[in-house]
């Protein structure tokens, strides 16, 4: 004789108090990232109105620029809080930006990037070793540069690069920046999700450093008979004097 159980059934009262809670639950986190976002948002707006820079919401072109570092660890994804303008370095005035890069549906790095005069014929890449920097597509491994590691796109260009300065310069950006490289003509680097003003400020003044020992503005020589010429000669006339 074959003895079944009672089915035992769930009221429906049950699964609705599920279902608000579930939904509840979820709508929290959806408040409490959009609070986070909003919060970000206002703060990246002040500090351009401060700086007398441009904001923008969203840039999905601007990432597309460059390939390297965080941006192909990543994604080149969408650039969110955008701000854009110039900054002093000790070689004058550069451009610079800095942005949330976005990449599935998660803002993963801050990326703040100066402008250099030219362009060199190499990417550099500067990984911290504690940092899974590993890719599918890695540049070639260079070697330790100061206390990162170099990954390269040739060799022979960025040994030219790589000099003392370079190093130094690298050293001061913190070791709180998991990557900073050279590309297209830009020195950049990726700070953590909600970095602060200030801590980008203090980020765009290390990259100004890097840049300007890799892309050092050109003086003009002066030529010698301009030189040596005293201020206060009166220049000649072509006239004949008596």
């Amino acid at each position: 004789m074959t003895t079944t159980l009672p089915h035992v059934g769930v009221p429906a009262w049950v699964w609705f108090v599920v279902a608000v809670v579930a939904g509840s639950a979820g709508g929290l986190f959806l408040l409490r990232d959009r609070a986070v976002l909003t919060s970000r948002n206002r703060e990246r707006r002040r500090w351009a109105a401060l700086r007398g820079w441009q904001f923008a919401e969203a840039d999905p072109e601007l990432p597309k620029q460059w390939a390297g570092g965080a941006v192909a660890y990543y994604g080149d994804g969408v650039a969110r809080d955008v701000v854009a303008g110039t900054t002093f370095t000790a070689d004058g005035r550069r451009k610079v930006y800095v942005f949330d890069l976005e990449a599935g549906g998660r803002v993963n790095v801050v990326i703040v990037a100066v402008q250099c005069r030219r362009t060199h014929p190499v990417v550099l890449e500067l990984w911290v070793p504690s940092t899974p920097f590993q890719r599918e597509h890695m540049p070639e491994l260079l070697g330790p540069v100061g206390q990162r590691y170099a990954f390269v796109s040739d060799i022979g260009a960025a040994r030219a690069l790589i000099t003392p300065d370079l190093v130094d310069a690298t050293e001061d950006i913190g070791q709180d920046i998991a990557v900073a490289w050279i590309e297209a003509g830009w020195v950049l680097a990726a700070a953590a999700p909600g970095s602060s003003p200030s801590r980008l400020e203090r980020l765009l003044r290390g990259i100004g450093e890097i840049a300007d020992v890799v892309d050092p503005f050109d003086i003009p020589e002066v030529p010698p008979a301009v030189a040596d010429k005293p201020a206060d000669q009166p220049e000649p006339s072509g006239k004949p004097t008596d």
